[in-house]
């Protein structure tokens, strides 16, 4: 690439991004002392193992092993190069740069066919939206849509538009500007006819919902029918593609994704028309699953987001059972989930058109009730509870239910609510509750996994490791903070080398970025190094708690470690010489090298 970032303007952006604010945005944190930590957006997990330090500018996840600063995080997560990172973290800070997003037009990141698909997809939404609202080609959808309660507002938001009633205009419109009919029909907008290998539109004569992957891209499209008899079904979806896939895009979520993290709450809907309506009520933080269930996907994308979830689907039977079962795998992930019921089995939207929006934000998502009472109205259905049978397998269920909750406070809460329904004793529902809690807690062999603090995981592996890999770990740590120290360390070392080929290599990088004049900045030597797996490393040392001053003593024993070790190896050299030079009955040579292994062990 042509382009390139003067060295000043790395560290002027560098000094004017903060990491937290970068990592907030796509990963929800909480402080712990000097620390942030969340939920890794690089693997999954339930219990935040992922560290950011505002000192020192960079991050690390204990699980997986990522790490590194603001520019690596975008380039991993976003799968950006080092000048789109650049751009992204420049246009933040107000940091002038003078390129240009065209100047990104050759970067590798994104495989060419993928940008052709959502190039292709992104000049369509423009034509289909256009229109819709500025011809008279379009003027009957419109029409369809406000009589509808669409507001122009809501549709300039979600770029809606409209597809013309004819087979080949989008193929024509696409390949005229270059787009080769074999990517059309992998992007999905056409389709190919079997008899004859012609092409023809996929969506005609119907309303337009663009799909967004969560960097705001258009890569697929919902086309909705305007009510003719002949154009079914009611809602016709793009396939999925190479770069469409349903299980792991929410709808709404790069719109949704600031109100999201002000409130830390999203709304979860079923559907993208119930959001649309959602948000022209005021409810801005809505998202949707297209057309799936939640999958674990869904999940990891709104854990790393947001702490609470309320759930808002259909008020019919199969729009509860979604509800319950999407509760249950967003709980059993951690997040704090709440469930707004619709009555009368209306659908948010129609919920909405029938008695407004202020009663929908007071009445149904204001008035949302916790996963527990949820689960407690989920399991009166089908019950008849004037009946004695189902009333004690009614309440065996629910003592089950309270049996699994963590708190104390929660279980005591909900047995006086359960004993004050049913006129029953509360010290027998006690009893009885405490008898499941037991028994479950048997079933699990009685073991209670505790969540592990990722200070504390690190504590362990450093007691796994050999006294010289935590060495040159400590000086590595020490000489990344003071140029004057890495070069005592390289005096002290006389010559010799570190034992771990990545240490060494990383000091190696290090004198090379103190010679060149730069000073000593962690976030900084992040941007100088080239290797991934190296920059781990670094971001992993400079996790770790050290001593803020490094005294002689400390220096001298860490260099003893390092030095001692290459003594230790060669001890077990001599020891297997010796072994030999006994099995051939050399007991000479055997004794003279039996005298080496005592010095190499007095020297030690």
């Amino acid at each position: 690439m042509a382009e390139r970032i003067a060295e000043e303007k790395i560290n002027e952006i560098r000094q004017a991004v903060d990491i937290v604010d970068v990592i907030s945005d796509y990963v929800q944190l909480k402080k712990q002392g000097r620390n942030y930590f969340g939920l890794c957006p690089f693997h999954g997990e339930n219990t935040p193992s992922f560290s950011v330090s505002s000192d020192k500018q960079i991050y690390r996840c204990f699980g997986c092993g990522a790490g590194g600063n603001a520019f690596s995080f975008l380039m991993e997560l976003e799968g950006f190069s080092f000048l789109e990172a650049a751009l992204k973290l420049a246009e933040r800070a107000n940091v002038e740069l003078n390129i240009q997003p065209s100047s990104f037009a050759n970067d590798n990141s994104i495989p060419n066919d993928f940008r052709l698909m959502m190039e292709a997809h992104e000049l369509l939404r423009k034509f289909y939206h256009h229109l819709l609202v500025n011809t008279k080609d379009g003027q009957h959808a419109l029409e369809y849509l406000l009589d509808r309660g669409f507001t122009l507002k809501s549709i300039e938001k979600f770029q809606i538009g409209y597809a013309l009633n004819s087979w080949d205009f989008v193929y024509k419109f696409l390949t005229k500007r270059n787009f080769q009919p074999d990517l059309l029909e992998k992007s999905g907008l056409v389709i190919k006819r079997e008899r004859d290998g012609s092409f023809f539109d996929r969506f005609r004569d119907r309303i337009m919902f663009p799909i967004f992957d969560h960097k705001g891209n258009t890569i697929a499209f919902s086309g909705r029918s305007l009510g003719a008899v002949d154009n079914e079904p009611k809602y016709l979806n793009s396939p999925e593609t190479a770069i469409f896939n349903k299980s792991k895009i929410l709808y709404n979520f790069h719109l949704a994704r600031p109100s999201m993290k002000k409130l830390s709450q999203l709304i979860l809907f079923e559907g993208f028309a119930d959001v649309i309506a959602a948000d022209k009520s005021g409810i801005e933080n809505g998202v949707a699953t297209m057309g799936t269930s939640l999958t674990d996907d869904h999940v990891s994308i709104i854990r790393r987001n947001v702490e609470s979830v309320t759930i808002c689907y259909d008020g019919d039977n199969a729009g509860i059972e979604a509800a319950y079962r999407a509760a249950t795998t967003l709980a059993s992930s951690g997040s704090s989930v709440r469930v707004a019921m619709i009555p009368d089995r209306l659908d948010p939207d129609d919920y909405i058109k029938k008695y407004g929006p202020e009663k929908f934000q007071n009445e149904v998502i204001g008035a949302s009730v916790t996963f527990m009472t949820f689960k407690l109205q989920y399991l009166r259905r089908g019950k008849d509870l004037q009946n004695e049978g189902d009333r004690l397998q009614y309440i065996e269920n629910v003592l089950k239910e309270i049996s699994s909750l963590e708190k104390v406070v929660e279980r005591d809460h909900y047995l006086r609510q359960l004993a004050n329904e049913f006129s029953l004793s509360l010290e027998a529902l006690q009893q009885q509750q405490k008898q499941i809690y037991f028994a479950n807690k048997r079933n699990n062999r009685g073991q209670v996994i505790k969540p592990i603090k990722p200070v504390m995981m690190q504590r362990q592996v450093d007691q796994l490791r050999p006294a010289y890999h935590t060495a040159e770990r400590h000086l590595i740590a020490h000489m990344l903070r003071d140029a004057e120290t890495a070069y005592k360390v390289q005096e002290l070392l006389q010559g010799n080398s570190f034992n771990i080929d990545e240490h060494q290599a990383i000091i190696t990088y290090l004198f090379g970025y103190y010679e060149k004049g730069m000073e000593a900045n962690p976030s900084d030597f992040l941007n100088y190094l080239e290797d991934e797996k190296l920059k781990r490393i670094v971001a992993d040392i400079e996790m770790m708690s050290i001593n803020e001053e490094l005294s002689m003593q400390e220096l001298s024993d860490y260099i003893k470690q390092v030095l001692n070790y290459r003594k230790v190896l060669k001890i077990k050299e001599k020891v297997l010489e010796e072994k030999e030079a006994e099995r051939q009955k050399d007991y000479a040579k055997a004794a003279a090298i039996a005298m080496e292994i005592l010095q190499l062990r007095k020297s030690l």
